[in-house]
């Protein structure tokens, strides 16, 4: 059999399972609407309602976002790009607006945001930003800035904390733990690199932002020469696409979100953590924490930046990346009525999920592990019966519905007609991940 049979048989399998949902999911979302025309409830008001623009608006941390800004009584205007125009969030009872924008960094990006904050009177831009965007939004930003506020950082700070080899000389700067990395600019570097005298393995990162290789966690050296060729042989290392060559260490993963203005933190969430993390549970790890608050402190950061740690067994906590954006984890808010005004206000004391809220997960996950992990089937019961699906809202079930029945069935048509292949569905990202993918 062809790829490309292969494919159309992958994608038209799970287009199969999407529709044999179908009427579970239209009867839940119809006995829900008729339940809240009954009880619905205007949003909190304000002395001043301010009018949001949030970006990213296929992603579920989009969605939670927008939710929070409608909850405390603003306004919502929500941007995606034409690629995920059928996003089921711009049918959200919290989205006031829709638009689809250019390709942040292409041509006319910036110009359609301009646009949009003129003509909606945006009052404050926080960008969800997909990697790719980080830097195109913090350009676009230094324009925004003169007709609204605008919650990320300049170009200069986005573009460090993006790269992972000057994120970590930033924490080193201020005496921050981090492990030991070397930038790679070529296969030679590799194969001449001295890890005979280094203590522990290493694992070789892309700078830039790549949705397959991400998850490869080879350690290096390999036993043989050949197995290192092996290795290097997808591996696109140039000067013009550089990778980071860091020491692994072993230990527990966690991730960490905040929102910090002028330096001070005032959301913050972290939760255990792993290469493909779709399940968020806060726990109080106190040195991430210290971490995070004398980082954003020393650089007078402003914006969302989300943390990827390491604890190692004797207690001590490397940071190993910065992704300067929104984290998924922040879905763990669905219940805080302070988000917004977090998000929103100066000195803000800092705010954490509730003792009450529930971990947060994507059922459509969930089921596809009880179906290809029999073994595992306990714990992932136990999973959804303890926590909250991320996008499900009894009080807003169109994003529920639409997401698995528009959104996605729209992105697998494109790519059935064009004999194109997926690695696999991101729901929470509300994209299929694939080779070359955004």
């Amino acid at each position: 059999m062809t790829g490309a049979a292969r494919a159309t048989l992958r994608t038209l399998g799970t287009l199969t399972l999407l529709q044999v949902v179908l009427p579970l999911n239209l009867a839940v979302t119809g006995v829900q609407l008729v339940r809240r025309r009954r009880e619905d409830a205007a949003p909190a008001p304000l002395t001043v309602a301010r009018t949001i623009l949030i970006s990213g608006g296929k992603m579920t941390k989009a969605l939670a976002l927008a939710r929070a800004f409608h909850r405390a009584g603003h306004r919502v205007v929500l941007v995606e790009t034409a690629t995920y125009r059928y996003t089921g969030h711009r049918f959200s009872r919290a989205v006031d607006r829709f638009y689809t924008v250019p390709a942040p960094g292409g041509p006319g990006y910036t110009d359609a945001l301009l646009e949009i904050v003129r003509a909606e009177g945006i009052d404050v831009y926080v960008p969800v930003c997909a990697p790719a965007a980080s830097y195109p939004d913090a350009v676009a930003g230094e324009v925004l800035s003169a007709y609204c506020e605008v919650l990320h950082g300049t170009p200069e700070v986005i573009a460090r904390l993006d790269d992972k080899f000057e994120f970590s000389a930033m924490a080193t700067e201020v005496g921050l733990s981090v492990p030991e990395c070397h930038r790679i600019t070529s296969p030679q570097q590799l194969r001449d690199f001295d890890f005979g005298s280094r203590a522990t393995p290493f694992i070789l990162k892309s700078l830039a932002y790549d949705p397959v290789n991400r998850l490869d966690l080879t350690r290096l050296p390999t036993a043989t020469p050949e197995q290192l060729e092996e290795f290097l042989a997808d591996k696109p290392i140039s000067e013009a696409n550089p990778w980071i060559l860091q020491a692994f260490i072993a230990g527990d993963e966690y991730c960490t979100h905040s929102t910090v203005r002028g330096g001070r933190v005032q959301v913050y969430c972290c939760c255990p953590s792993s290469a493909f993390q779709i399940n968020y549970e806060m726990v109080d790890k106190p040195q991430i924490r210290d971490w995070v608050g004398r980082f954003v402190l020393a650089h007078a950061l402003t914006g969302q930046v989300s943390f990827d740690f390491i604890e190692a067994p004797d207690g001590q906590v490397y940071a190993i990346e910065c992704n300067p954006r929104t984290h998924s984890a922040i879905t763990m808010f669905y219940d805080h009525p302070q988000l917004a005004d977090a998000y929103l206000q100066d000195g803000h004391p800092v705010v954490t999920p509730l003792p009450s809220s529930r971990p947060t997960y994507w059922i459509y996950h969930e089921v596809w592990r009880l179906l290809t992990r029999p073994g595992d089937v306990p714990g992932r019961l136990r999973t959804i019966a303890r926590g909250k699906d991320a996008i499900f809202d009894a009080a807003d079930p169109l994003p529920f519905l639409l997401v698995h029945h528009l959104q996605i069935p729209s992105l697998l048509l494109h790519n059935l007609v064009r004999l194109k292949d997926w690695i696999r569905v991101d729901f929470n990202i509300g994209k299929l991940v694939q080779a070359a993918g955004d």
